[in-house]
């Protein structure tokens, strides 16, 4: 674990131990890879594996990282390396920024590892405190590897620890379901766009008609995100990297900053960020936007 003396994060950097682990698995069979990274390199982070293997309860996630990972991690990897050392240089700074701006003070740990694509980042829990866990392969696979995309990155996630630390401070916790992924996705969304340096949508990589795309499909989305929502459907293709609707991938990270604009007509962010029942005040919204 390292981190600059009096900083307020502590860094838990797996990715060396990664590399170690990767010169002697790269050249064998997909399935010894998959078991060498569950026993040897990730099993040096037992809560680090629990809580990802968790994240695909009730799935194979053995067949997700045999079909979706490591086939490409040999591709990634200088993306992976650049990701790291963008994360380095770009962490500890951008969050003083992040706290001077959002005006909040948390501790937190930042874990860096090349999991089974759980996602690029992911505010959460680590050894008890308040951490956000980076993955690689995720960052590598969505093409997010460089300096601008970083700091959104970084920017989008410190905007959840945000969140959180507010909601802890009064006592709410974190909810679940439809409207709180949207709520949350669109609050972190909204930070993203005010901590980062050159903010841009990484959602658009690859894609330079998504965000048009998006504003003029705005109502349809809305309409489309208030069908799955009714009828108890998942909403993972508005928000899921590898899900798209229309070609597109991520739309619900559209949608959820309009929410969070709109609801900045009336409330300041911590007020936004301590809502009660979302549903109450994000349904509203949607309906207005489902209307246009």
């Amino acid at each position: 674990m390292t981190g600059h003396p009096g900083s307020p994060c502590e860094w838990v950097d797996t990715f060396p131990a990664f590399l170690a682990w990767w010169s002697r698995y790269q050249d064998r069979p997909l399935d010894d890879q998959i078991e060498g990274w569950e026993r040897e390199y990730m099993a040096l982070w037992p809560e680090l594996l629990s809580r990802q293997i968790e994240d695909y309860e009730g799935l194979d996630w053995r067949q997700i990282a045999r079909q979706r990972v490591f086939p490409y991690l040999s591709g990634w990897l200088p993306a992976m390396r650049q990701a790291h050392q963008n994360l380095l240089d770009w962490g500890e700074p951008l969050y003083s920024r992040a706290q001077q701006m959002l005006s909040f003070e948390s501790e937190a740990t930042w874990v860096i590892y090349v999991g089974i694509g759980c996602g690029a980042g992911w505010a959460t829990t680590f050894g008890g405190l308040p951490a956000i866990l980076f993955g690689l392969e995720s960052i590598a696979g969505c093409g997010w590897s460089d300096v601008e995309a970083i700091t959104g990155l970084l920017g989008h996630e410190f905007g959840h620890l945000a969140h959180d630390h507010w909601r802890r401070q009064v006592g709410k916790s974190r909810g679940s379901g439809p409207w709180w992924q949207l709520y949350e996705e669109g609050f972190a969304q909204h930070c993203e766009q005010l901590i980062a340096p050159a903010p841009r949508w990484r959602q658009a990589r690859g894609d330079d008609r998504w965000l048009e795309w998006c504003q003029s499909h705005e109502g349809w989305l809305a309409r489309e995100y208030l069908k799955a929502v009714d009828a108890g459907e998942s909403v993972s293709a508005f928000f899921g990297s590898w899900f798209e609707i229309c070609g597109r991938s991520e739309t619900g990270y559209f949608l959820g900053y309009k929410a969070i604009e709109s609801l900045k007509r009336r409330l300041d962010l911590k007020e936004i960020a301590l809502l009660e029942n979302v549903e109450d005040d994000l349904r509203p919204i949607l309906e207005q936007m489902a209307a246009l």
